[in-house]
């Protein structure tokens, strides 16, 4: 009789220490999204684009660290000295320290040019102005005060990357 109840409360608590600790664990790991402020201290002045330099908007920058320390980072440049056809698909400069997925595609860690396009559609591009992939983006209509960029988290895991109401979402 007493190995019984000792199984059972065994078994309880063991029920009770998975119940409890699961929402810790998932604020254990410790991914910060960084706001411009945090996230311009980490990125160029300018950066390289297709044989040309152009200037950052690091007050229109964010991204995430990660809780082993891994970046993500994401900030608007200036695309005035661009041809109008790199423009359309240019608009911000993206760094990733660890592959991520954009919209369920993956993408290796690296430094990338990323553009919200027509059709609801987020291009990622190489440094030389190469197609990467396409994936589908979204409008958040709901949003109260859409900015330029930012980077928020995602209600259904993950992360959101917006220009203004558009976005789309990446995780690791």
């Amino acid at each position: 009789m007493n190995v019984q109840r000792i199984r059972r409360l065994a078994i309880v608590a063991a029920f009770a220490v998975a119940i409890f600790a699961s929402p810790f664990r998932l604020l254990a790991q410790g991914d910060v999204v960084l706001k411009a402020a945090d996230a311009q201290k980490l990125l160029p002045p300018a950066v390289y684009y297709k044989g040309q330099s152009a200037s950052t908007q690091l007050r229109n920058s964010s991204g995430v660290k990660f809780a082993d320390g891994a970046y993500v980072l994401a900030t608007l440049v200036d695309t005035s000295g661009y041809s109008s056809d790199v423009q359309a698909k240019y608009q911000a400069y993206l760094i990733t320290e660890t592959p991520i997925k954009i919209g369920g595609q993956s993408l290796p860690a690296g430094v990338y040019g990323v553009g919200f396009i027509a059709d609801d559609k987020f291009i990622v591009t190489d440094v030389g102005a190469h197609d990467v992939f396409t994936a589908s983006s979204s409008t958040d209509q709901d949003i109260k005060r859409p900015t330029p960029l930012q980077v928020t988290t995602d209600a259904a895991g993950g992360f959101r990357l917006y220009e203004g109401r558009k976005y789309v979402t990446f995780n690791r």
